[in-house]
């Protein structure tokens, strides 16, 4: 259900929605990531905070220790009530800063101690006024006491601030490696996506391709199916359509060139007939011109004959080009065998024919590219001037087999060469002592390389021009 609704959707659509699910992997990771940060800017700060405090609180316990010591024995010497009053509101302060340090992290017992020394102290000065002098001396004691104390609770403070600055340490180390990784893990992911969705989305393209290629090859009777986003489906159902359309133009042409060779051939055989009655003087003795005439028009009977019999080859020729049986050839041997074939054509006009190249083995249709062969070879021995030389070079390009026919003739006319492939057109250099050809030869070169997915083509290399078949191949 779910597929059936992500094919309701365009590849444009689908596209910005893949697009839109990287998007928000990566947005996600890195939202994360900020949150991550601003926590452990905010545990920096008030570790930070905590650690002043906790330092301000320590030298401030310090400092009211001093203060302490100074009331209280001002205290029990001049037995003045307003130094006792100000020593009982710096204890409550220094009580209130012990406090706040053990809530801080100071362990329990140094503030026991603390708070042992100071209640010592108080009893000391609740003695009885006799005992002054000897109380004063204990009560310097304490305060010594409480100074190394004090001595003891800064380091404290400081071992406080130096574990909690280790364990923030050690908090952003694990952040940090806890954010790496799921970055990574989040980019892989996103990558592995965008392959995955990038398949996905390049499949139709190849269906398309592929279609696309099979009707450029000619190759009508599969049906074409793409699948994918609507868009290309319905791509897909336009090239059916002209898969159809081309199949139906193919039946109209072979369909009225049968048609239209039989109904020449009926009237023309009769025409024939008639001309060999009329030279053989079934209807009386023929005089010189009578017989010219009678000799003309049998002449243009067998050109008429020939002309129609080239339509049917070519059209036969066209709808074989789509029926290739390919196989593993081995080219050089191909060309060397059509040179033999026309062994007797090129020794009567006295021509060397070379064949040169390294052995390429190609899945061709070996019938098909041999008649194409052979088609160039017989042009270049019919253009070649007596004792020349013809020349089949075979070589291999990037991506690429070349098949080139050269000969030493008089080469293709400027004005002919947009032309030179059309069906039954004849170039304006005709050899003087050589049958006028039909104009197909070329043509049906022409459809048997393009059926194989190459090209053949007229080549100026400044020095003569010559044909060339380029066929695909992979290196």
């Amino acid at each position: 259900m779910a597929e059936g609704r992500l094919h309701g959707l365009s590849f444009q659509q689908m596209l910005l929605l893949a697009f839109l699910l990287v998007a928000g992997l990566l947005g996600v990771s890195s939202l994360r990531a900020l949150y991550t940060l601003e926590q452990l800017m905010v545990q920096s700060r008030l570790g930070a905070t905590e650690a002043t405090s906790l330092n301000a609180a320590a030298q401030a316990l310090n400092q009211r220790g001093q203060a302490l010591e100074r009331a209280a024995r001002q205290s029990l010497v001049l037995r003045d009530a307003p130094l006792r009053r100000s020593f009982n509101e710096m204890t409550g302060e220094a009580q209130t800063l012990l406090d706040k340090l053990q809530n801080g992290g100071l362990p329990q017992e140094q503030a026991a101690q603390w708070r042992e020394r100071l209640e010592t102290v108080k009893v000391l000065l609740d003695a009885p006024p006799e005992r002054a002098l000897e109380n004063e001396r204990q009560v310097a004691e304490e305060f010594v006491a409480l100074d190394v104390l004090h001595t003891v609770i800064v380091q404290s403070v400081q071992d406080i601030n130096t574990q909690r600055n280790q364990l923030l340490q050690d908090r952003v180390e694990d952040s940090r490696r806890n954010v790496t990784h799921q970055v990574v893990g989040v980019i892989v992911l996103a990558l592995a996506l965008a392959l995955a969705l990038g398949i996905w989305l390049a499949r139709p393209f190849k269906r398309l391709e592929g279609a696309i290629r099979t009707l450029g090859e000619n190759q009508l009777d599969q049906p074409i199916l793409v699948s994918g986003p609507d868009d290309m489906r319905r791509v897909g159902q336009q090239l059916e359509w002209l898969r159809l359309r081309l199949l139906e133009l193919d039946s109209d042409k072979a369909r009225f060139l049968r048609h239209v060779s039989h109904e020449l051939k009926t009237p023309l055989a009769a025409l024939r007939e008639g001309v060999a009655l009329l030279q053989d003087g079934v209807t009386g003795e023929l005089n010189a011109g009578q017989r010219e005439v009678a000799q003309i028009l049998h002449h243009n009977t067998l050109v008429l004959q020939g002309e129609i019999e080239a339509l049917l080859r070519f059209n036969a020729a066209a709808f074989e080009a789509r029926q290739l049986q390919r196989q593993d050839t081995a080219l050089l041997a191909l060309l060397e065998s059509q040179v033999e074939w026309q062994r007797l054509q090129w020794q009567a006009k006295g021509l060397r024919v070379l064949v040169e190249g390294p052995d390429i083995t190609l899945p061709i249709d070996a019938e098909k590219i041999g008649s194409a062969i052979s088609n160039l070879l017989s042009n270049a021995i019919r253009f070649s001037p007596k004792g020349g030389t013809v020349r089949l070079i075979l070589s291999r390009q990037p991506g690429q087999v070349h098949i080139d026919v050269t000969d030493q003739g008089p080469g293709v006319a400027g004005t002919d060469r947009d032309r030179i492939f059309e069906p039954f057109y004849r170039g304006v250099r005709q050899p003087v002592d050589a049958v006028r050809g039909t104009g197909i030869g070329l043509s049906i070169v022409h459809e048997y390389v393009v059926a194989h997915g190459g090209r053949v083509q007229l080549v100026d290399d400044g020095v003569h021009a010559f044909f060339r078949i380029e066929l695909p191949h992979v290196d």
